[in-house]
């Protein structure tokens, strides 16, 4: 199951892809795609509906992220051997762990805004994951009974600001930086997450070429791993690391995003991105 939410921003409304790849609406179940929308007894009665009658969206409506009030976007660094090697840092021997501000998580086509004062803007093409219910000190053996599904994510970063401190989330929250979507896939529909083909455009030319096999931690891994620091609610999203390819990495020297490139980017499964980068606008 592939679940939605579409319009205007701050306006969205849940929708569902039906078997022929129509949009329909949501809207009148009351679901609204929040932490409480995708227990797994909500998502069995969506699961169940027949998606035939529900309304048909026409048009090509703007996405907004999968899910509504998003309680904490956790992210793995990383998290791919071949990233860690072209970033020149060594493999990390656990998961390393830092937050993404939930003012950073917009829709998967939205503009990316240039923050004041940035300079070193880059790319990372990353599974997520979408959390169920409560995990709190799960075994990595039922880890992935706390997951409801799975989506897409850039994690956006402006690398000046990431590299001023130790602590990087300077340089990850900052508002647009987080497009999550299209959708929120089940875990039903993805037959093997540890073997997902993932790439990455700038401008129409090839940067990113991976597959979530080659994480150095899995997603049951990072789920148990997280849930011995912090609780982790229905709702929360995790993104688990990008493969090689991120223009920090680039030889003979780093290539950054400028106003006016177009990043387009995309997980086997989960959909595709599209984003233009433009200035920022003060205010």
């Amino acid at each position: 199951m592939k679940l939605c939410r579409f319009g205007p921003a701050g306006q969205e409304r849940p929708g569902m892809i039906d078997a022929a790849g129509g949009l329909r609406d949501l809207s009148a179940l009351k679901a609204r795609l929040t932490g409480a929308d995708i227990s797994p007894a909500s998502l069995s009665a969506l699961a169940a509906l027949d998606a035939t009658k529900l309304p048909l969206v026409q048009g090509n409506p703007r996405l907004g992220p999968p899910l509504e009030g998003i309680g904490k976007y956790i992210c793995i660094g990383l998290n791919y051997s071949d990233h860690a090697a072209e970033s020149n840092l060594p493999i990390p021997p656990e998961p390393i762990i830092f937050m993404k501000a939930v003012t950073a998580i917009c829709g998967p086509d939205d503009d990316t805004v240039m923050p004041q004062g940035g300079s070193r803007l880059d790319w990372e093409v990353e599974l997520a994951i979408v959390i169920g219910t409560i995990a709190r000190n799960v075994t990595r053996e039922s880890a992935l009974d706390h997951v409801a599904g799975w989506c897409l994510a850039n994690d956006i970063s402006e690398r000046a600001f990431q590299m001023q401190s130790p602590q990087w989330d300077k340089g990850k929250g900052c508002d647009t930086f987080g497009p999550l979507g299209p959708w929120l896939v089940t875990r039903d529909e993805i037959a093997d997450v540890n073997d997902l083909d993932m790439w990455l455009d700038v401008n129409g030319e090839r940067r990113q070429t991976g597959n979530t096999g080659t994480m150095i931690f899995d997603p049951a891994t990072i789920v148990s791993y997280v849930s011995r620091f912090m609780t982790l609610m229905p709702g929360d999203v995790i993104a688990t690391g990008t493969p090689p390819g991120v223009g920090m990495g680039m030889k003979p020297d780093p290539v950054w995003l400028k106003p006016g490139d177009v990043v387009e980017l995309g997980i086997e499964g989960l959909g595709r991105q599209r984003q233009t980068i433009r200035d920022s606008q003060p205010g």
